[in-house]
């Protein structure tokens, strides 16, 4: 059953229905700009040999054009066509994929993806996604560039509704998965020299990650070889203010966990990520609990602070990334 929600809105189609993957590989292959959900965000995917619809992504989200693509594969047989692998990244992608951790890699020569896909970085970030993602692209037979589903810089998406009310008509179809299970992107990770860095925390915990070697972070502010490292992101149009201790007059609130910081009867609306504490709940409801209160009228948003272990360190990196200063083009 096709379903068009509004004019310019484009067609939203369940992943289950029967021809869903059929359609989505034909727009596609016809050089169109597909939404397809993933275990993580939602992912604004081209064909990422074809330089016209890579091209399309960067100028429906306003992204600049130094900012990198994640491509997606299939499995380790695509991914070994597009980049080289040292034994570490073998066994870090025979670990953890399919799943949310992306390996930035040396780019083959001959490798089927348009320069736009690396930002004409001799490196390439290459992530095997689970699920629908998978198997649109099995069925196309080639790598997908898949940034996050959103406006450059702004709130991710995690459901096809918000998505669509971001996008507009700039896509073909969205294909509506539900509500990613992880609910922040992908670790970016990157060998060099036996060591592990982590460019960008996500859905794969740095702890994790130990238990094959050394594992450094690049930090905030370091060199843009990947996704996600730009100062200012996932923002908000309201402004965030991070590790609070009271809620002031007119903010919304940001929660974690059982136990409330003071003024919290006086937030404008309060979205708890965890009422219990959970950081895999609280990094799957991220977005959503943020897309909310931006919505809410508040005049900031206070955030409750949130532990930096295990799934904590991604979620709190998206925050103090969104929490960021912005330039005034940022800000429209």
């Amino acid at each position: 059953m096709k379903t068009v929600s509004a004019s310019n809105v484009p067609l939203i189609r369940l992943a289950d229905e029967p021809d869903s993957v059929a359609s989505a590989v034909a727009a596609l292959e016809n050089g169109e700009l597909v939404v397809l959900p993933t275990e993580t965000v939602y992912g604004l995917a081209a064909d990422a040999a074809n330089g016209e619809a890579v091209a399309a992504i960067f100028a429906a989200k306003g992204r600049p054009r130094f900012n990198p693509l994640i491509a997606h594969v299939d499995g380790i047989a695509m991914a070994e066509r597009l980049c080289r692998f040292d034994p570490l990244s073998r066994d870090l992608a025979a670990a953890f994929w399919p799943g949310p951790l992306t390996l930035v890699l040396t780019k083959r020569d001959d490798a089927p993806v348009h320069d736009l896909v690396t930002a004409g970085q001799p490196t390439l970030a290459i992530r095997h996604p689970l699920g629908f993602a998978s198997r649109i692209i099995a069925e196309l037979g080639r790598p997908l560039a898949a940034p996050s589903a959103n406006r450059s810089g702004r709130i991710s998406g995690t459901d096809a509704q918000a998505v669509a009310n971001d996008l507009g008509g700039s896509v073909a179809m969205i294909v509506d998965g539900g509500a990613p299970p992880v609910g922040v992107e992908s670790t970016i990770a990157k060998v060099e020299d036996g060591i592990i860095t982590v460019l960008r925390p996500g859905g794969v915990t740095a702890e994790e990650l130990t238990n094959f070697g050394e594992v450094r972070r690049a930090g905030h502010g370091a060199a843009i070889e990947a996704p996600g490292m730009m100062t200012s992101h996932y923002a908000p149009n309201t402004t965030l203010r991070l590790d609070v201790e009271k809620v002031r007059e007119g903010e919304a609130l940001l929660a974690f966990g059982p136990d409330r910081v003071g003024g919290f009867e006086r937030a404008v609306a309060v979205e708890n990520l965890s009422e219990s504490g959970d950081l895999r709940q609280a990094a799957a409801r991220l977005f959503a609990a943020m897309r909310a209160l931006d919505g809410c009228g508040a005049a900031g948003i206070a955030v409750e602070p949130i532990p930096t272990e295990g799934l904590g360190e991604a979620i709190r990196d998206r925050l103090i990334r969104a929490a960021a200063p912005r330039s005034e083009s940022d800000k429209r």
